[in-house]
Protein backbone atom coordinates (compact mmCIF):
# COMPACT_ATOMS: atom_id res chain seq x y z
CA UNK A 1 0.00 0.00 0.00
CA UNK A 2 1.23 2.97 -0.93
CA UNK A 3 1.86 5.57 2.40
CA UNK A 4 0.97 9.01 2.33
CA UNK A 5 3.86 10.77 4.40
CA UNK A 6 1.28 13.31 6.06
CA UNK A 7 -0.55 10.15 7.25
CA UNK A 8 -1.07 9.70 11.20
CA UNK A 9 0.60 6.81 13.19
CA UNK A 10 -2.55 5.74 15.88
CA UNK A 11 -0.79 2.40 16.66
CA UNK A 12 2.89 1.01 17.04
CA UNK A 13 4.26 -2.01 15.39
CA UNK A 14 4.09 -2.99 18.96
CA UNK A 15 0.46 -2.22 19.56
CA UNK A 16 -0.82 -3.95 16.42
CA UNK A 17 1.25 -7.84 17.37
CA UNK A 18 -0.08 -7.58 20.59
CA UNK A 19 -4.25 -6.73 19.27
CA UNK A 20 -3.48 -9.34 16.91
CA UNK A 21 -2.36 -11.86 19.50
CA UNK A 22 -5.64 -11.03 21.34
CA UNK A 23 -7.50 -11.08 17.97
CA UNK A 24 -6.37 -14.35 17.00
CA UNK A 25 -6.11 -16.05 19.91
CA UNK A 26 -9.94 -15.57 21.44
CA UNK A 27 -10.93 -16.71 17.76
CA UNK A 28 -8.91 -19.78 18.28
CA UNK A 29 -10.75 -20.00 22.00
CA UNK A 30 -14.38 -19.17 20.60
CA UNK A 31 -14.46 -22.29 18.20
CA UNK A 32 -12.67 -24.71 20.43
CA UNK A 33 -15.22 -23.42 23.63
CA UNK A 34 -18.11 -23.40 21.08
CA UNK A 35 -17.02 -27.14 20.16
CA UNK A 36 -17.57 -27.98 23.82
CA UNK A 37 -20.89 -25.75 24.50
CA UNK A 38 -22.90 -27.36 22.26
CA UNK A 39 -22.58 -30.65 19.78
CA UNK A 40 -23.46 -28.33 16.76
CA UNK A 41 -20.44 -26.84 16.99
CA UNK A 42 -18.36 -30.29 17.43
CA UNK A 43 -16.95 -30.23 14.24
CA UNK A 44 -14.81 -27.47 15.07
CA UNK A 45 -12.43 -29.86 16.76
CA UNK A 46 -11.15 -31.20 13.45
CA UNK A 47 -9.29 -27.54 13.36
CA UNK A 48 -7.38 -28.70 16.13
CA UNK A 49 -6.73 -32.69 15.72
CA UNK A 50 -9.71 -33.97 17.01
CA UNK A 51 -11.43 -33.86 20.56
CA UNK A 52 -8.70 -34.35 22.91
CA UNK A 53 -6.43 -31.65 21.35
CA UNK A 54 -8.93 -29.19 21.40
CA UNK A 55 -9.64 -29.66 25.02
CA UNK A 56 -5.60 -29.37 25.73
CA UNK A 57 -5.40 -26.38 23.50
CA UNK A 58 -8.23 -24.50 24.84
CA UNK A 59 -6.53 -23.62 28.06
CA UNK A 60 -2.89 -22.60 26.89
CA UNK A 61 -4.97 -20.05 24.09
CA UNK A 62 -6.94 -18.64 26.85
CA UNK A 63 -3.23 -17.74 29.17
CA UNK A 64 -1.71 -16.85 26.00
CA UNK A 65 -5.06 -13.95 25.05
CA UNK A 66 -5.15 -13.72 28.79
CA UNK A 67 -1.27 -12.54 29.04
CA UNK A 68 -1.55 -9.99 25.69
CA UNK A 69 -4.98 -8.69 26.92
CA UNK A 70 -2.95 -7.52 30.21
CA UNK A 71 -0.70 -5.64 27.69
CA UNK A 72 -3.35 -4.02 26.13
CA UNK A 73 -4.48 -2.92 29.39
CA UNK A 74 -1.16 -1.18 30.62
CA UNK A 75 -1.46 0.63 27.00
CA UNK A 76 -4.62 1.47 26.53
CA UNK A 77 -6.30 1.95 29.56
CA UNK A 78 -5.37 5.82 29.66
CA UNK A 79 -7.16 6.32 26.33
CA UNK A 80 -10.06 4.87 27.76
CA UNK A 81 -11.43 6.77 30.59
CA UNK A 82 -14.70 7.48 30.41
CA UNK A 83 -15.83 11.48 30.57
CA UNK A 84 -18.60 13.40 29.92
CA UNK A 85 -18.42 14.21 26.86
CA UNK A 86 -18.19 10.33 25.92
CA UNK A 87 -21.45 9.43 27.16
CA UNK A 88 -22.95 12.60 25.76
CA UNK A 89 -21.39 10.28 22.07
CA UNK A 90 -23.01 7.43 23.07
CA UNK A 91 -26.43 8.96 24.00
CA UNK A 92 -26.30 9.95 20.53
CA UNK A 93 -24.87 7.13 18.93
CA UNK A 94 -28.27 6.78 17.08
CA UNK A 95 -27.07 9.81 14.74
CA UNK A 96 -23.77 7.50 14.16
CA UNK A 97 -25.74 4.33 13.16
CA UNK A 98 -27.31 6.73 10.19
CA UNK A 99 -24.29 7.98 8.75
CA UNK A 100 -24.79 11.85 10.46
CA UNK A 101 -21.78 12.20 12.25
CA UNK A 102 -21.22 15.69 11.34
CA UNK A 103 -22.45 17.16 14.38
CA UNK A 104 -21.32 14.28 16.79
CA UNK A 105 -19.45 15.28 20.35
CA UNK A 106 -15.71 15.71 19.45
CA UNK A 107 -13.87 12.20 20.69
CA UNK A 108 -9.98 11.67 21.44
CA UNK A 109 -8.44 8.41 20.40
CA UNK A 110 -11.27 6.60 21.25
CA UNK A 111 -14.83 7.29 20.95
CA UNK A 112 -17.38 6.15 23.53
CA UNK A 113 -18.57 3.41 22.39
CA UNK A 114 -15.05 1.92 21.75
CA UNK A 115 -14.38 3.02 25.14
CA UNK A 116 -17.28 1.08 26.73
CA UNK A 117 -16.60 -1.82 24.95
CA UNK A 118 -12.98 -1.90 26.18
CA UNK A 119 -14.47 -1.78 29.83
CA UNK A 120 -17.04 -4.42 29.32
CA UNK A 121 -14.22 -6.77 27.56
CA UNK A 122 -12.07 -5.99 30.65
CA UNK A 123 -14.87 -6.99 32.93
CA UNK A 124 -15.57 -10.27 30.66
CA UNK A 125 -11.82 -11.28 31.07
CA UNK A 126 -12.03 -10.98 34.48
CA UNK A 127 -14.86 -13.55 34.41
CA UNK A 128 -13.09 -15.83 31.99
CA UNK A 129 -9.98 -15.87 33.95
CA UNK A 130 -10.49 -17.18 36.83
CA UNK A 131 -13.53 -19.42 36.08
CA UNK A 132 -11.30 -20.72 33.22
CA UNK A 133 -8.91 -21.65 36.08
CA UNK A 134 -11.30 -23.51 38.32
CA UNK A 135 -12.05 -25.69 35.35
CA UNK A 136 -8.53 -26.37 33.92
CA UNK A 137 -8.83 -30.02 35.65
CA UNK A 138 -5.53 -31.21 34.05
CA UNK A 139 -3.54 -28.76 36.84
CA UNK A 140 -6.45 -27.84 39.18
CA UNK A 141 -8.10 -29.85 41.87
CA UNK A 142 -11.44 -27.35 43.13
CA UNK A 143 -14.66 -28.57 44.65
CA UNK A 144 -17.38 -30.33 42.59
CA UNK A 145 -19.68 -26.91 43.19
CA UNK A 146 -17.14 -24.56 42.48
CA UNK A 147 -16.66 -26.23 39.10
CA UNK A 148 -19.86 -26.09 38.00
CA UNK A 149 -20.55 -22.13 39.45
CA UNK A 150 -17.17 -21.44 36.92
CA UNK A 151 -18.96 -23.69 33.98
CA UNK A 152 -21.90 -20.96 34.14
CA UNK A 153 -19.76 -18.34 34.30
CA UNK A 154 -17.12 -19.57 31.76
CA UNK A 155 -19.97 -20.31 29.21
CA UNK A 156 -22.15 -17.15 29.96
CA UNK A 157 -19.39 -14.55 29.69
CA UNK A 158 -18.20 -16.53 26.86
CA UNK A 159 -21.20 -16.06 24.72
CA UNK A 160 -21.30 -12.30 25.68
CA UNK A 161 -17.91 -11.35 24.77
CA UNK A 162 -18.39 -13.66 21.08
CA UNK A 163 -21.22 -10.55 20.56
CA UNK A 164 -18.86 -7.91 21.49
CA UNK A 165 -16.71 -9.31 19.29
CA UNK A 166 -18.91 -9.72 17.00
CA UNK A 167 -20.15 -5.60 16.71
CA UNK A 168 -16.19 -4.94 17.04
CA UNK A 169 -15.61 -6.38 14.37
CA UNK A 170 -18.62 -4.87 12.34
CA UNK A 171 -17.94 -0.97 13.59
CA UNK A 172 -14.36 -1.73 12.27
CA UNK A 173 -15.76 -2.52 8.85
CA UNK A 174 -18.42 0.17 8.49
CA UNK A 175 -16.33 2.77 9.18
CA UNK A 176 -14.19 2.97 5.98
CA UNK A 177 -10.49 3.17 7.09
CA UNK A 178 -10.76 1.77 10.67
CA UNK A 179 -9.17 -1.65 9.76
CA UNK A 180 -6.08 0.13 7.79
CA UNK A 181 -5.33 1.38 11.11
CA UNK A 182 -4.64 -2.10 12.37
CA UNK A 183 -2.90 -3.24 9.55
CA UNK A 184 -0.42 -0.30 8.74
CA UNK A 185 -0.75 1.68 12.00
CA UNK A 186 -1.69 4.91 10.01
CA UNK A 187 -4.78 6.46 8.94
CA UNK A 188 -5.71 9.66 7.31
CA UNK A 189 -5.61 13.32 8.24
CA UNK A 190 -9.87 13.24 6.71
CA UNK A 191 -10.61 10.07 8.63
CA UNK A 192 -9.06 11.44 12.15
CA UNK A 193 -10.17 14.97 11.45
CA UNK A 194 -14.04 13.11 10.88
CA UNK A 195 -14.08 10.34 13.62
CA UNK A 196 -11.71 11.67 16.23
CA UNK A 197 -11.34 15.53 16.28
CA UNK A 198 -9.96 16.14 19.65
CA UNK A 199 -7.14 13.34 18.66
CA UNK A 200 -6.02 15.19 15.55
CA UNK A 201 -5.71 18.26 17.27
CA UNK A 202 -3.42 16.77 19.63
CA UNK A 203 -1.59 15.17 16.99
CA UNK A 204 -1.36 17.70 14.67
CA UNK A 205 -1.58 20.71 16.83
CA UNK A 206 -4.13 21.77 14.16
Amino acid sequence: MRRNPRDLTRYTPGQRATHWVVGISFILLGMSGLAFFHPAFYPFTMLFGGGTWARILHPIFGVLMGLAFILMVIRFTKHNLMSRVDWQWIGRIGEMVNGNDEGMPEQGKYNGGQKLLFWLLLLGMLLLIPSGIVLWRAYFDFPVEWVRWAAVVHSATAVVMICLIFVHVYAAIWVTGTIRAMWYGTVTRAWAKQHHRDWYRQVTRD
